[in-house]
C-alpha cells in the first residue's frame, strides 16, 4: 500500500478551553498521511486516478476554519472522520499541532490513526 501525505498545513481556527482562546483564532498545523494505491495514477498519469492532495488540503482547511473545538483531540477526530468519509480513505494518520499551547514547549498536539491499512 502507498501513502499520500501533506506536511505542515496551516489553519487558523478557534481552538481551546480558556475564555481568551474562544475569542481569537489560533494557527494549527496538520500533518496528514492517507493510504492509497498509486499504481493506477502512475500508469495513467491522470489526477482522476489519484488521491487529489490539493482537494484533501482544501477540505481540511475549510472544515477546521469553520469549526470551534475546545480540544485538539476532538478537532483531530472529527477532521479524520470527514476526510475518510468524503475521500473514501481506508486508513488515515493525522497529526494536529497546536504550537502556541505551551510557552515552554515548541509544539504540542495529538496523533491519531483511523481505519486499517490495506
Amino acid at each position: 500500500m502507498d501513502t499520500v501525505f501533506i506536511r505542515d498545513l496551516r489553519v487558523a481556527t478557534v481552538i481551546g478551553i480558556f475564555d481568551w482562546e474562544r475569542r481569537i483564532r489560533q494557527t494549527l498545523s496538520v500533518d496528514l498521511e492517507a493510504a492509497t494505491d498509486c499504481s493506477a495514477a502512475a500508469a495513467s498519469d491522470d489526477v482522476a486516478d489519484a488521491v487529489d492532495y490539493k482537494a484533501l488540503a482544501k477540505r481540511t482547511v475549510a472544515f477546521l476554519e469553520a469549526s470551534e473545538f475546545h480540544l485538539v483531540e476532538t478537532a483531530a477526530e472529527r477532521t479524520a472522520a470527514v476526510l475518510r468519509e468524503e475521500f473514501g480513505l481506508p486508513w488515515l494518520r493525522l497529526q494536529l499541532h497546536k504550537p502556541a499551547a505551551l510557552s515552554e514547549a515548541a509544539d504540542v498536539g495529538v496523533v491519531i490513526e483511523r481505519g486499517s491499512r490495506p
